[in-house]
């Protein structure tokens, strides 16, 4: 776990609308990452890092080669020192990305981020031989050794651990490609942001960044949408090239590593990784990729005649509709309206959510060089995690704000269960950000009277569950069918777009047209290159969090300390653990139906309406 992990929406939609001014949204908050480090050059950095680094190599020296011998408590021990060293790494790499996330445009960033990876990476090895050499002991020997009080409070860690038991490679081999990975894959996603951050997209006479540009597709105005729409296509296009390669070197990098690892197919990584069997993620594409005419072409449809257009183009799927209030939400109302609907599901959710605003925890002004769209970083358990927005003002951005600030409050809830279990995987990861979000859009909906506002505001909580579900299918689709490809020779751009235009297709439906420069869209979407196949945890997470509300909104008794003890647990209990006191089974073939019916039923709302 040296480099943590976060959940994020880069991607999964552009935030916002037009640019608006500053002074209408209020005083927008910056963090601030001293509770980390106070900067670059801070002394406790190098002394972390100097004392981080003696004590892996004396870790080493203790532990390397005998722990297929130890008793269980010396195991324990040595677990517990584990930890503690990687944790120290865990906070070093956490203020490298938070830093470079907030500002990539400046090569000293850059350079320190690389700086520390490559320290980070050094140091790491002299702790790799210590998970390896876990996963070597055989089964019934741990679980005897497991009946020890003394071990069994880290047997979510070994149990997860050893997942990868089978895929496992000689400790020469596991080494090389961990002290590589600095200069492969890595150093790929870093040209990749780098390069996004520095592009500009030259529109109406000024140069914007994609982040910029992109929040245009959402604008009143269809015309400027159309010119944003070409603007972006033809910067994406004038780069294609290094953005193919770019992925086709990690899609083959990947499968070098899948097949040495004997993964069956290329998302099966990540599924060991989020605890889930292959056949529940099947299940859940298959069930999304059928109900494509009862959800998104249904949807599409009508919205092309809300908007009276015979077809949509792509610059026309997230357009407001007729009526639809363009009102910049100032900073002050967006917390109160999400912290008011925390707090009234349950006042101590409400109070950890509280910390995040009283705290530099928050860092939501728009700014060059900035990541785009939003993230949860959760650090470490002996720090806090940090949100990062990038707040416009509009209802959309409320609602980024309720997601990212359910994965705060679920990292701070879980920050007890320790550095190597407190982390939850992605697909229960969404669940809590989800959550967050349906809590606020239902307090917003409720307090609202007028049908026209009640009509323009569903049909957006409709447009972000597409968002969420049918096209982060997509988005996996299109990388199943890339990565597979990939395995008999390079891609050519034009093949890259052509498969891009077809889940695009599938997914969206007869409502839309799709021009030329749509092939190149796929370019900007970061979880292609930093995280592959990530995005089907989104759908996963919105079909778990509407049959969990569901579930809520029936009555079902203490539902309030069974969610938040399933905040805490973090990453100690499986789905089907987590899922159980509220009669749900992620296995179940009917339970992805369930959440698909939610949107379904909003839907035929809106069909009466």
């Amino acid at each position: 776990m040296l480099l943590s992990a976060w959940s994020d929406r880069l991607g999964l939609r552009a935030a916002g609308g037009s640019a608006v001014a500053a002074a209408t949204m209020g005083d927008l908050p910056r963090w601030d990452l001293s509770d980390l480090y106070d900067d670059r050059d801070s002394e406790r950095l190098r002394q972390d890092l100097a004392q981080a680094g003696s004590d892996a190599e004396a870790f080493a020296r203790t532990w390397r080669g005998r722990l297929a011998d130890v008793p269980a408590a010396e195991l324990a021990r040595a677990i517990a020192e584990y930890q503690r060293i990687d944790e120290i790494l865990g906070r070093a790499a956490s203020y490298a990305q938070l830093l470079f996330a907030a500002d990539s445009s400046d090569p000293a960033n850059g350079r320190f981020s690389q700086s520390v990876n490559e320290r980070l990476t050094d140091i790491s090895t002299h702790l790799l031989f210590f998970t390896l050499e876990l996963n070597r002991i055989g089964e019934q020997e741990m679980q005897d050794r497991l009946a020890d009080p003394a071990l069994a409070p880290w047997t979510p860690f070994l149990r997860d651990l050893r997942v990868f038991r089978p895929h496992q490679l000689s400790d020469e081999v596991e080494q090389v490609l961990h002290e590589k990975s600095v200069t492969g894959a890595t150093a790929w996603c870093r040209l990749f942001d780098e390069t996004m951050s520095a592009l500009r997209i030259p529109l109406d006479g000024h140069d914007l960044t994609v982040g910029e540009a992109l929040n245009r597709l959402s604008d009143p105005d269809r015309a400027l949408r159309a010119r944003a729409a070409a603007a972006i296509g033809t910067v994406f296009g004038d780069n294609i090239r290094l953005f193919a390669l770019i992925t086709n070197t990690l899609a083959k990098d990947k499968a070098i590593s899948d097949g040495l690892r004997h993964y069956p197919r290329p998302g099966s990584y990540r599924n060991r990784s989020n605890m889930v069997e292959d056949a529940v993620v099947d299940a859940l594409v298959q069930a999304v990729t059928s109900d494509y005419p009862r959800l998104s072409h249904r949807y599409y449809a009508l919205k092309a005649k809300w908007l009276g257009l015979d077809k949509l183009e792509h610059w026309d799927r997230n357009a407001p509709l007729p009526s639809a209030d363009d009102r910049v939400i100032p900073w002050d109302e967006a917390s109160r309206q999400v912290l008011g609907a925390y707090e009234s599901f349950d006042p101590r959710m409400g109070a950890v959510a509280r910390r995040f605003f009283d705290n530099a925890w928050i860092d939501a002004m728009p700014s060059p060089g900035k990541a785009s769209g939003a993230f949860a970083h959760p650090t470490v358990p002996s720090a806090h995690p940090y949100l990062l927005l990038n707040y416009h003002g509009r209802t959309r951005d409320v609602m980024t704000l309720a997601h990212e600030l359910g994965h705060g409050v679920h990292q701070v809830l879980a920050a007890p269960q320790g550095y190597l279990m407190s982390g939850t995987p992605l697909t229960l990861a969404e669940t809590a950000s989800v959550f967050g979000e349906m809590l606020t859009f239902r307090a917003l909906l409720d307090a609202e009277t007028d049908p026209v506002r009640r009509r323009i505001m569903l049909a957006g909580k409709v447009e972000d569950m597409l968002n969420t579900v049918v096209r982060q299918i997509a988005f996996y689709r299109f990388e199943t069918l890339l990565h597979d490809e990939r395995r008999t020779g390079e891609l050519l751009p034009e093949r890259i777009g052509a498969l891009w235009r077809q889940v695009q297709a599938e997914s969206l439906g007869p409502a839309f047209n799709f021009t030329p420069e749509y092939d190149v869209y796929w370019t900007y979407v970061p979880h292609f290159v930093h995280s592959p196949f990530y995005v089907y945890a989104y759908a996963f997470g919105d079909c778990l969090v509407n049959a969990l509300y569901g579930v809520f909104q029936s009555g079902h008794p203490g539902f309030q300390d069974k969610y938040l003890d399933m905040l805490r647990a973090g990453g100690t209990r499986r789905h089907r653990e987590l899922l159980a006191p509220f009669g749900l089974d992620a296995a179940d073939p009917g339970f992805w139906r369930k959440g698909l019916d939610v949107i379904a039923g909003f839907i035929d709302e809106l069909e009466r309406a």
